[in-house]
């Protein structure tokens, strides 16, 4: 079974991945995605992902001066961000035409909701907080806008197209983990935090999404593959939002 999909939850007890060439310092996976399409998607969110590694919440977690009640609104959210990850993981598995990547995605839809339930019985239980409440949180606006636009194009778009708007949360949160690994933390839950990003364990994870994304495009068109670019973008631009209503701890406005 392939290792399980995880965002905020703690870290396994795989080793590291080594340094890989690529952005940020550790990403790129080999010379042949040169002519893949993964190749194309990143350089198209090079300054979005600059602006991630910039953020003040990212910079918080290696030099520990990120407020732990911004890292706890941020936790909470993404457990339930996980939720409709989960469902639109699930659709796109139940759309894939081929039997492995049905297999894939269908794992890591049932890992995210393990994940989910990891959480409370350990970080959210440390914090005081009942699967009862986290449960009744509101999703922040841009976790509520993200998920609905994951889920639209899972439900409303071909396979290709969900692949590339599911692609950032596996890949970007990889390079993050091993670029923020290498600065380091002083606070010990970001290190583990930052630790399981950073693990090989989720890079096999990220490896055969990116597989999938290179091998489904193989036979596309022009237009096709400049839709799975816009896709690829916007999420990656929430991604960046994320992180931001984290820090501002992001409530609706009225």
């Amino acid at each position: 079974m392939a290792p399980k999909y995880t965002r905020a939850s703690p870290p396994s007890a795989a080793g590291r991945a080594a340094a890989l060439s690529g952005p940020g310092g550790g990403g790129m996976l080999a010379a042949t995605m040169s002519t893949a399409i993964t190749a194309a998607l990143w350089r198209a969110i090079e300054p979005i992902y600059a602006a991630i590694l910039a953020h003040p919440f990212l910079r918080g977690l290696t030099d520990g001066s990120l407020d732990r009640e911004a890292f706890r609104f941020y936790a909470v959210q993404d457990a339930l961000y996980l939720r409709d990850f989960a469902r639109a993981l699930a659709i796109a598995g139940a759309r894939a035409p081929r039997e492995e990547w049905i297999i894939m995605f269908n794992q890591h839809a049932a890992g995210a909701l393990e994940v989910e339930m990891t959480l409370h019985e350990s970080f959210f239980k440390d914090f005081g907080l009942s699967p009862e409440a986290v449960a009744a949180t509101p999703l922040a606006p841009t976790n509520a806008a993200y998920t609905s636009y994951l889920l639209a194009v899972a439900y409303g778009r071909p396979f290709h197209e969900a692949v590339a708007a599911l692609l950032p949360c596996y890949w970007i949160y990889w390079e993050v983990g091993k670029t923020l690994e290498r600065a380091g933390s002083r606070d010990p839950l970001y290190a583990r935090w930052i630790g399981t990003y950073a693990s090989e364990e989720f890079g096999s994870v990220v490896r055969a999404v990116l597989a999938c994304t290179d091998a489904v495009a193989a036979g596309l068109g022009d237009a096709e593959r400049e839709a799975m670019r816009r896709h690829f973008v916007t999420t990656s631009r929430y991604e960046w939002m994320f992180w931001d209503m984290g820090w501002r701890r992001e409530t609706w406005p009225v």
